[in-house]
């Protein structure tokens, strides 16, 4: 084929590829949750069963937030360090430039782990995601890092 050709149909492509409307190529990534009718229902728990990331996403994965503060202090008080994580995990997906709903799956550590502590989880992670609740695990632990750390989150995102 002539150079000329060539060059023209590779041309045209480029055209054509330019051509076509932002709208019709790029769609919103959504997760999508799934929670098997045939399994129990996880959400008055605060989590999903499983979370599909579409094809095409970006993923991030967030390191373990604990309750610390901006100055690394951290409170006696299981609820407030939960708190406090859910903050800090919210600020690191600020930094990401992610919403919570882009949250795909959380691992949770508690510190001596009771059904008490339970409900301080599940309206910390309501008070997130709302109805958009990801994969969760909550794994017990004797300790943590840092002594007097109770409870430490960490998330795998969905970034677009």
């Amino acid at each position: 084929m002539p150079r000329a050709i060539n060059h023209l149909l590779i041309g045209g492509l480029i055209i054509m590829t330019m051509a076509i409307p932002a709208s019709t190529t790029e769609k919103a990534l959504e997760l999508t949750i799934v929670n098997p009718q045939k399994l129990y229902d996880p959400t008055p728990n605060g989590y999903s069963t499983a979370v599909i990331v579409p094809r095409g996403a970006r993923v991030a994965y967030i390191s373990g937030q604990g309750g610390q503060d901006s100055t690394g202090a951290l409170s006696p008080d299981f609820a407030v360090q939960v708190e406090q994580a859910y903050a800090n995990l919210r600020a690191a997906l600020d930094g990401l430039g992610a919403r919570p709903d882009q949250v795909a799956k959380l691992t949770v550590y508690v510190v001596d782990h009771d059904m008490s502590k339970l409900e301080v989880l599940t309206r910390n992670v309501r008070k997130m995601f709302g109805a958009t609740l990801p994969a969760q695990t909550l794994v017990p632990v004797p300790k943590l890092a840092i002594d007097p750390m109770l409870f430490e989150v960490e998330a795998i995102v969905m970034i677009e």
